[in-house]
């Protein structure tokens, strides 16, 4: 079940907080729990009743291996190092089978020109997600952090249905003692209202402006591999399609983010925050802190710090990072191209780290020279500008079918063809924008128009990025503004499901 569907809106939604919150009012607390873990098992389902057999089995087992580290027997408790390893290769183990073993068997063929058979195998939905979001919890049973959940806690914690096929990476500690809370238990008003608001942004940001991008990168992708002749990709084509991408998977994943931190807020759980304006950022390491928080949270604090961080010399504090964006990498597809993208920006996090104490130098430097303020701001363009276009560049590649189409793509912007392509064109047309061009008494024709839409829904995508508060740092009024604005967005968004499309993340 998707977010942008009739079935979610007009039924789950509704069912699943009248239901959960109707039960805490007849004091069926441990009911009402339970029925927001079925209706998440029902969300998750949806997709493929096999789903359920994957994420059940997952929770079970990882429940299992937890309880048994946090015993009181003295037997287990000197078993606790090989079960925390037991319940590692578990997890690894499912992520293993369900979303590398043709990788990796298909690899091994071309190595060493086998035959083994491929099995195809059916990837789960959030699989990633809900895997790291249980390494989590298995390595926090191990420290001793979790006493004194039940069953229904845990499993609750790992499917509810707003976080769980895209995100965010949510703790234990940021979910359960929520769910525990007696005030979060009826129905609050301000939050409701609140998580309506943020949640119809999220999937105006999917639908609306995501979407749109899409369709450009769509045909962009399709006309990758041509080498040569009328339909090979020109220059600003492929800038074209580049730019797409880049606020195509910052709108459809901040959106489906800010959607579950809005559906959380109905519930009144508080979901952590997973965006903040990553295209704002000046260096890779500012990236990283601002885009996908939770994953970056999650690798910092259970691979990088375990791994000795930058306590063990500058040597280590660079091998460290390269294996955090190694497995980043690896997380986030069976595919050349996601390890190379992870090993880019793992270069990228090094560089900046090596030249911060030089930039820091000359900062001071500059600060003691005339009109430093703009000689500072000029700086911080330029760092912005580098900083984007690196983060273009590696997106291409994490889009790319195969680290040779990316290498194909790089390839034709070194060459003098500058048509853009109608069909290209046409996916930005913004209805009757010529009126504009009669008003201003200017010359035009439908090309100019096409054109005219290009530069407009690109600027616009930009300055939405770099101009405005991201939604989870927005003050929600409850104001006759704010109601127009969010159903009228809410109406569009409606107006547009004829054509859903899947979230990006869901391959992840």
């Amino acid at each position: 079940m998707q977010f942008n569907s009739y079935i979610f809106l007009l039924c789950f939604l509704p069912l699943t907080l009248t239901g959960y919150f109707a039960l805490h009012g007849l004091s069926k607390n441990k009911l009402a729990q339970v029925y927001l873990l079925l209706m998440s098992l029902w969300f998750y389902g949806y997709f493929n009743v096999s789903y359920l057999f994957v994420i059940c089995g997952s929770i079970c087992g990882n429940y299992l291996i937890s309880r048994m580290m946090m015993s009181e027997s003295e037997a287990l408790k000197r078993a606790r190092k090989m079960l925390l390893v037991l319940g590692l290769l578990f997890n690894v183990g499912l992520i293993f089978y369900f979303k590398y073993y043709d990788f990796f068997i298909a690899n091994i063929n071309g190595i060493f020109n086998t035959d083994f058979v491929l099995r195809h195998i059916t990837l789960p939905l959030g699989i990633s997600f809900f895997t790291f979001q249980q390494i989590s919890f298995m390595v926090d049973s191990y420290r001793g952090e979790t006493k004194g959940y039940s069953f229904p806690e845990y499993a609750l914690f790992v499917s509810f249905f707003p976080q769980l096929v895209a995100g965010p990476i949510v703790l234990h500690s940021e979910l359960i003692p929520q769910m525990r809370d007696r005030k979060k238990w009826r129905v609050d008003y301000q939050n409701l209202s609140k998580g309506i608001m943020l949640f119809t942004r999220g999937l105006g940001k999917k639908m609306l402006i995501a979407d749109t991008f899409g369709t450009a990168v769509a045909w962009g992708f399709s006309r990758a591999d041509i080498a040569s002749g009328e339909r090979a990709l020109a220059f600003y084509e492929i800038i074209i399609v580049m730019l797409s991408y880049t606020f195509q998977i910052y709108f459809d994943f901040s959106g489906y983010s800010d959607m579950a931190t809005g559906l959380g807020c109905m519930f009144n759980f508080d979901i952590p925050m997973n965006f903040n304006s990553p295209y704002k950022a000046l260096s890779v390491q500012d990236f990283w802190k601002r885009w996908h928080m939770t994953l970056t949270r999650f690798l910092t604090q259970y691979i990088y710090i375990p791994l000795g961080g930058n306590r063990k010399g500058r040597a280590r504090t660079y091998l460290n990072i390269m294996t955090v964006f190694l497995v980043s990498g690896i997380w986030h597809g069976a595919n050349w191209t996601f390890i190379l993208w992870g090993i880019i920006h793992g270069l990228g996090q090094c560089f900046n780290k090596l030249t911060h104490g030089l930039y820091e130098k000359g900062t001071g430097a500059v600060k003691k020279l005339p009109f430093s303020s703009l000689i500072m701001w000029c700086v911080k363009a330029v760092q912005w500008a580098v900083t984007f276009a690196f983060v273009n560049v590696a997106w291409l590649l994490f889009r790319a079918d195969s680290v040779g189409q990316w290498l194909h793509i790089l390839k034709r912007l070194t060459i003098p063809y500058y048509e853009i392509s109608p069909e290209l064109l046409e996916c930005f047309r913004i209805p009757r924008l010529w009126v504009i061009f009669d008003i201003l008494h200017m010359e035009y024709t439908d090309t100019t128009v096409l054109v005219a839409s290009v530069y407009l829904i690109m600027g616009f995508a930009l300055i939405l990025c770099l101009c405005f508060k991201n939604n989870f740092e927005r003050v929600y009024k409850r104001n006759v503004l704010s109601l127009l604005f969010t159903y009228g967005v809410l109406l569009l968004c409606l107006l547009s499901m004829s054509r859903i499309s899947t979230f990006l993340y869901f391959n992840f």
